[in-house]
């Protein structure tokens, strides 16, 4: 299909998510026709280097023929049924044990949902049912972060710290509250980052008492926070979390979404951090990105009470457990474990990044750059000032843009770049996003120095900033 035909029947029928539809509509949208590696190309035959592994999924990298066969092979067979009504199947069955084997030893159960989203609504669900058979059903505040993320679906967004999206569909989910995120560089250098930790976990301590200790059911964070900018926590914030949760017996639920299965250099995020959480909300890098499979990693203390105690669990999806999703989801695993995959990243692909990222701490416009495992940032910066651009600048959405013309796909969170690459990456391939990157930024310091020196008041058109 030609570029613009494809692009005229997105326009008339397509609705994106995270999208203004109107300005889409006017520009018109890529068009991304196949992959391969940590590469995509477009309808208009550029390739890309997809810094971003999809959305944060792709692990495995694209056109592993390995699980298109799992997936050929397992729809010729049962293509689907579900696990309601005393039913199972072998993928979903084999897939539970071996997450069970690669998680955390206190934890050997999982719930499958469809998505991260819906992972999380499970978790919202499970927390307050688990206190209420533990007979203490007024432990029903749920505590998130600040510009945390756990998903759109109404449940998630409640759980999640991000202003417009809660602006946009409220009203939330009662009883769930949020305390301020680890977010040195945007928050915290007027302290040392240790201190700047500590404050943040005493932030926690006091809202916990603010709301009662007894009323309190759990605190729900990603061991670093994704979609809220690659925000990696000072090395003194998760021991001193631990210390407050356990001091007023609350549940921990690390949201592994973005960060389990090899992300950060180990299969989740949380054995990088030394966290025991009671729950692990998983999906994206479940599959690579190949089917939608979501679910919930249970930790016996959770487990042991709802299947004891708790009778019919009254919760679940059509495709909770789905089989095609399972055997591509188990195959995954299998090549992540049988490729060494997590081990080349925390040996050796993630300081070889940390090692090239952070040449980028010199570049004019970039504050501080910073990187764990495969996932990087970049926070831009006025050089004239020292501080954030004018907002009206749009300084990342340009660098994004800029990012795309260049050949790579790196995301903007505000004025703060991101990348998440597929953990297949290599040494050279990642040189090569370095260099894009370094090249990309050049061209932003360019534009913003003209526009500067254009408008002075910084009054500009939107129009001008997509340029």
């Amino acid at each position: 299909m030609q570029t613009q035909a494809c692009q005229a029947l997105d326009r008339a029928h397509h609705l994106h998510p995270f999208t203004d539809f109107k300005a889409l509509g006017e520009e018109g949208c890529r068009v991304i026709t196949r992959a391969e590696g940590v590469y995509i190309h477009d309808s208009e035959g550029h390739r890309i280097l997809d810094g971003m592994a999809g959305l944060w999924c792709v692990n495995l990298g694209y056109g592993r023929r390995e699980l298109v066969e799992a997936a050929t092979e397992q729809m010729a067979e049962l293509p689907y049924y579900n696990t309601f009504f005393k039913t199972t199947h072998p993928p979903v069955a084999r897939l539970a044990e071996k997450l069970c084997d690669l998680a955390p030893a206190h934890i050997n159960h999982v719930f499958f949902t469809g998505s991260g989203s819906e992972a999380n609504d499970t978790v919202l669900r499970m927390v307050r049912r688990y206190w209420a058979l533990e007979g203490k059903p007024e432990k029903q505040w749920i505590i998130g972060r600040e510009n945390g993320y756990h998903g759109s679906t109404v449940a998630g967004l409640s759980l999640g710290g991000m202003a417009p999206m809660h602006d946009q569909g409220g009203p939330c989910v009662p009883g769930i509250t949020h305390v301020r995120q680890p977010y040195w560089f945007g928050e915290g250098q007027d302290q040392s980052p240790e201190a700047f930790g500590r404050a943040c976990a005493a932030a926690l301590e006091e809202k916990i008492l603010e709301l009662g200790e007894d009323k309190v059911a759990a605190f729900i964070a990603e061991p670093v926070q994704g979609a809220g900018g690659a925000i990696m926590p000072p090395a003194s914030y998760w021991p001193a979390i631990k210390a407050v949760l356990a001091k007023y017996d609350i549940l921990l639920v690390a949201d592994e979404v973005i960060c389990g299965f090899g992300r950060l250099g180990e299969w989740f995020g949380s054995q990088h951090f030394g966290l025991e959480p009671d729950l692990m909300p998983i999906a994206k890098g479940l599959s690579s990105g190949y089917l939608p499979i979501g679910g919930v990693l249970v930790g016996d203390r959770v487990a042991d009470t709802l299947i004891e105690a708790g009778g019919e669990f009254f919760h679940g999806f059509t495709y909770s457990g789905h089989p095609t999703c399972a055997a591509v989801a188990l195959k995954n695993l299998e090549l992540l474990e049988a490729e060494g995959v997590v081990e080349r990243v925390r040996d050796d692909l993630g300081p070889y990044l940390a090692e090239r990222w952070a040449e980028l701490g010199d570049h004019p416009v970039v504050g501080e750059a910073r990187s764990l495992g495969l996932m990087g940032a970049l926070e831009l910066i006025d050089p004239a000032t020292g501080e954030r651009f004018d907002k009206a600048l749009s300084a990342g959405n340009l660098c994004r843009d800029i990012c795309f013309a260049t050949g790579l796909v790196m995301r903007s969170v505000g004025d703060t770049m991101i990348i998440a690459p597929p953990l297949v990456i290599t040494r050279d391939e990642i040189d090569e996003l370095v260099r894009l990157a370094r090249q990309a930024l050049d061209e932003t310091a360019r534009r913003l120095a003209d526009r500067h020196a254009a408008a002075p008041s910084t009054a500009l058109h939107q129009e001008e900033i997509r340029a």
